[in-house]
Order: C-alpha cells, then sequence, then structure tokens
C-alpha cells in the first residue's frame, strides 16, 4: 500500500466541503498546569476543529493528556495559550451559565445520585435553562422525555438511579447532557467498566446521536476496535507526536496509526486494523 502525503495540519484543521461552522476552534494552543509561577506544559502548538455532525475519538494511552485536553475544551482547567474558541466567541468569555448551555460532559465516575429516580437525574440537566428552583414546564418535560426516548432509556424513567445496570447509568447521563441542549458533548471514558454488549451499545448511541441532533461529540477510549468501526474522525495523541487529527480511513492509508504507541512491541495491522504485538526472533 502506498502512504500517501498527508499533513497534520491538513488532517486537523483542513477545509471542509460543507457549509458547516466549527462548533470549537482551537489555533497553536498549550495545555497542561499552573501553579504560581510555574508551568507544566502538556502539549503545545495544537489546532484544530470539531464540527456538528461528527462522533471524533480521542484515542491515546495512558498519561499522554487526554484528560486534560477535555479538561480544557470543557473550562475546567484554563489554556496556558494560544486561541480556544466555541461557535466562534473565545471559551474564556463564556460565563458559566453560557457554557452550561453550549458544553455538555459526561465524566467516567460514577454517578452518587442512586436516590435520585432515571427521569428525576436527566430534569437536572434542566438547570441552565430553569434557574436555580428547577421549575419544570411542559416545553422541558417535553425535552426530557424526548431525551429519554432518544438514550432508549424511557421504560426505566421512574427507576431509581441505583437499581441500573451500568450501561443503563451511563445512558442517563447522556441523556441528562442532551437535555442541556448544547451543540457540543465531550466524554470521558464513557464505556470504562462496561462489558462488550453495553460498549458496542452506548458507541452506536453516540454516534447515532451526533447524526440526527447535529452535535459535535467527543470522547476519550481506550475502546479502539469500536472507534475505528464507528467514529467520523479521531484524534490521536501521543508525547512524541502530539495531536494527530483526521478521518480513519485518512489516517489509516496515510500510515498513522503506528504512531499511536511509543513502543515497539506494539504494531497496528493495516490490513486487519487491529493492534497487535510483535515477536522478536532470537
Amino acid at each position: 500500500m502506498e502512504k500517501t502525503a498527508i499533513t497534520t495540519k491538513d488532517l486537523c484543521t483542513g477545509n471542509r466541503p460543507e457549509k458547516q461552522e466549527a462548533v470549537i476552534t482551537a489555533k497553536d494552543l498549550c495545555i497542561g498546569y499552573r501553579s504560581g509561577k510555574q508551568e507544566k506544559r502538556v502539549h503545545e502548538h495544537l489546532s484544530f476543529r470539531l464540527f456538528p455532525g461528527e462522533l471524533t475519538c480521542l484515542l491515546g494511552a495512558n498519561g499522554t493528556g487526554k484528560s486534560t485536553l477535555l479538561r480544557t475544551l470543557s473550562a475546567s482547567q484554563p489554556a496556558l495559550s494560544g486561541e480556544l474558541s466555541v461557535q466562534g466567541k473565545p471559551l474564556s468569555a463564556y460565563s458559566e451559565k453560557e457554557r452550561s448551555r453550549t458544553i455538555g460532559i459526561v465524566l467516567t465516575d460514577k454517578t452518587l445520585a442512586g436516590g435520585l429516580t432515571v427521569y428525576e437525574l436527566v430534569a437536572l440537566g434542566r438547570q441552565p435553562h430553569t434557574g436555580f428552583f428547577g421549575k419544570l414546564n411542559k416545553a422541558d418535560r417535553v425535552i426530557i422525555e424526548d431525551a429519554l426516548e432518544a438514550v432508549g432509556i424511557s421504560h426505566k424513567s421512574q427507576s431509581y438511579t441505583a437499581e441500573l445496570s451500568d450501561g443503563e447509568r451511563q445512558k442517563v447521563m447522556i441523556a441528562k447532557a442532551l437535555v442541556q441542549e448544547c451543540p457540543l458533548i465531550l466524554l470521558d471514558e464513557p464505556t470504562a467498566f462496561l462489558d462488550v454488549v453495553s460498549r458496542i451499545e452506548i458507541m452506536t448511541l453516540l454516534h447515532r446521536l451526533a447524526i440526527e441532533q447535529n452535535k459535535a461529540i467527543l470522547l476519550s477510549t481506550h475502546d479502539i476496535e469500536q472507534a475505528l468501526v464507528l467514529a467520523d474522525k479521531l484524534w490521536l495523541l501521543s508525547k512524541e507526536n502530539g495531536l494527530q487529527c483526521g478521518v480513519t480511513e485518512d489516517l489509516i492509508l496515510s500510515y498513522r496509526m503506528d504512531s499511536l504507541f511509543s513502543r515497539n512491541d506494539i504494531r497496528f495491522d493495516y490490513a486487519h486494523g487491529v493492534y497487535y504485538p510483535t515477536v522478536n526472533s532470537q
């Protein structure tokens, strides 16, 4: 197979044929941590865009900065330098309420709201629109019911969260993000701790929601097999090569999958689309 010349910049920020504006745009972004006058830079010179209607999977080994990148995109921690904008407005200029109406977040941590029913937990996602007291009107209830239906959990609406399986609980948290009516949803390892059937269900659900609801969905995952099958775009993050973005097929055809892991004993099988260990002959 002949290698194609595709640059990292082309893949991350190249022109898009559809006339859609990016939901989030980064230019020369530096992410990391600041303590007093000291900075710990995790990654520098990151430039990328996320578009509505696409599921993007962020792949990388442990410790490469995936969670740091997601926290920066969600404004949980500030960028060290560079430009980061959401819908054409600097993320730093958003108020907390504006962010909660723009960015939905689903974390790996299991919710501690076991005493709430599924409906009550999902309804909490309407708080950015209903205010502190959370009084729901008829329109709010329609949005909640639609979200429950969209993730396939309506039949459990009156069940307590503590009674749900891990896969069902993750669907509820996705529904909670949906009722925020955000154009961007970020998920940190949403399939962690799930069995194989639940992992496939959640990944398939997110891909469908990105298309049907025209949302930009970015998730970090170690489930490479499902990412290769279902993701519209891949972000490959490594300490050695930074961030490489692109359509899955383009990254494979340009032989970029081998850059995901620094170890020489793990290689990507381009014929079958899987990683495998290499055996050194003695």
